[in-house]
């Protein structure tokens, strides 16, 4: 199943969608080659499926799917995942180890001095002299 959804990174458009085509052919001989040909866009991903599909408006033969989706990969970054620089990831877990938490204040009772309530809660009466 991962085989089936098509990766820029991994997979050579030309070859990913030709064994497609013959997956769906054996699995459905009684199938149109434009309803094959959409199956298999369908398995492209949202904006890599648009973009083939505005440039081919018409149905289409294989070979000028193959075609725009090659086109589409090259010139544009539709289809590619984001991925860390590994030297970026390596400076980001260096500047974690280094980084200390800033330490709590410790909140004290402007009337008494003890540290286990505030002001606002003190039952001690203030003093006014």
């Amino acid at each position: 199943m991962e085989n089936s959804i098509f990766n820029s990174q991994k997979d050579n458009p030309l070859t990913w969608f030709l064994k497609q085509k013959d997956r769906l052919s054996a699995l459905n001989p009684d199938m149109s080659d434009s309803m094959i040909n959409m199956k298999i866009l369908e398995k492209c991903g949202g904006e890599l499926e648009h973009a083939i599909k505005c440039i081919c408006v018409a149905p289409c033969s294989t070979e000028y799917y193959i075609n725009a989706m090659k086109n589409i990969i090259t010139r544009t970054r539709i289809g590619k995942t984001w991925t860390r620089n590994p030297m970026e990831s390596k400076m980001v877990l260096k500047i974690l180890r280094e980084y200390k938490r800033p330490e709590r204040p410790i909140f004290k009772c402007h009337k008494c001095g003890s540290t286990s309530h505030l002001a606002k809660t003190c039952t001690k009466k203030t003093k006014i002299n």
